[in-house]
């Protein structure tokens, strides 16, 4: 009986490793232009762009569908990387996708909600917490500032509040930048 265990948790192992095995070496990655393009976007996933979020978006512009500059939060900075990383011309922000914001977040007025969930519908981030009939509130740390809350709102309790220049929020406005140490010749 011990023998027979034995036998049976020795397979198992054998076959998760196997099964493990061809998991990691048949894993599709995804094409490493549109997740370089993708690491440049915002990442608010507010469809201002004309597509359902910046992945897509990256997908589009990697296959030569969409033009670099449809994207309002990532703003002139966002086109120039892009322009950069693609080879290709700069372009201003097209007036038909918005205007370049500062960067704001959702502020719910917890007094005035009447708890519809309309808000938590809509989040593209899952950043609004809150059961229906009570009232909600934005998770701050999760908020895109994608605006896309606000339309919803039957009270109109729900504001765009710009985010203060901190020490803790200047890297919205100003990406980390690696910087290559010099090599000895």
């Amino acid at each position: 009986m011990l023998a027979a265990l034995l036998v049976m948790a020795l397979g198992a192992v054998i076959l998760g490793a196997a099964l493990g095995y061809a998991a990691v070496r048949f894993r599709v990655e995804g094409d490493p232009l549109t997740e370089k393009i993708d690491a440049i976007l915002p990442q608010t996933q507010c469809g201002q762009c004309g597509f359902p979020g910046c992945k897509p978006y990256a997908t589009a512009i990697a296959k030569g569908e969409a033009d670099i500059n449809q994207c309002p939060p990532g703003g002139d900075e966002g086109i120039r990387k892009l322009a950069d990383l693609l080879g290709r011309e700069y372009k201003p922000l097209s007036a038909e996708h918005g205007v370049e914001k500062p960067k704001a977040l959702a502020v719910i007025d917890e007094q005035r909600c009447i708890g519809c969930t309309l808000c938590i519908q809509a989040c593209p981030v899952d950043a609004i917490a809150g059961a229906a009939k009570q009232m909600h509130t934005v998770i701050a740390a999760q908020c895109t500032g994608c605006e896309l809350c606000v339309p919803p709102c039957p009270v109109d309790c729900i504001t765009m509040e710009p985010v203060a220049e901190t020490v803790a929020t200047w890297k919205w406005k100003y990406p980390v930048v690696a910087i290559k140490p010099a090599t000895a010749h």
